[in-house]
Parts: C-alpha cells; structure tokens; sequence
C-alpha cells in the first residue's frame, strides 16, 4: 500500500473531526477520573478524621485512667 504524498482538503477536514472527538472523549475520560478522585479523597478525610477523633478519645480516657490512679 502506498502511502500518499498530498492530503485533500476533505481528508484534513476527517482527520481534524477525528483528532477533535478524540480529544473530547479524552477530556470526558479526565473529567470521570478526577470525579472519582475527589470522592476517594473525601473518603479518606472522613475515616482520617474519625480514627484521629478516636485515637484522641482513647488517649484522653487513658490519662483519665492514670490521673485517677495516682
């Protein structure tokens, strides 16, 4: 197969489209996975926070415990 050596006007009109809508899909694509992201990163706040608010309370109520003890 021979490769051509000129491109119509018509043929760099398809190739344009196609580079545009794979560009598009690209960018949907980008757009899903920043989504997903997001959300994981909220995940992680929510369980970072809950386990250092949980750390907290056992540290407090373990100086509680010692305090009492003394």
């Amino acid at each position: 197969m021979r490769l051509r050596s000129t491109w119509t006007d018509s043929r760099l009109d398809d190739f344009k489209d196609q580079v545009n809508a794979n560009f598009a899909e690209l960018g949907k694509r980008v757009d899903h996975q920043s989504n997903r992201i997001d959300t994981l990163q909220h995940t992680i706040l929510i369980v970072g926070g809950g386990l250092f608010a949980a750390f907290v309370a056992v540290l407090a109520a373990m100086i509680g415990l010692i305090a009492t003890q003394l």
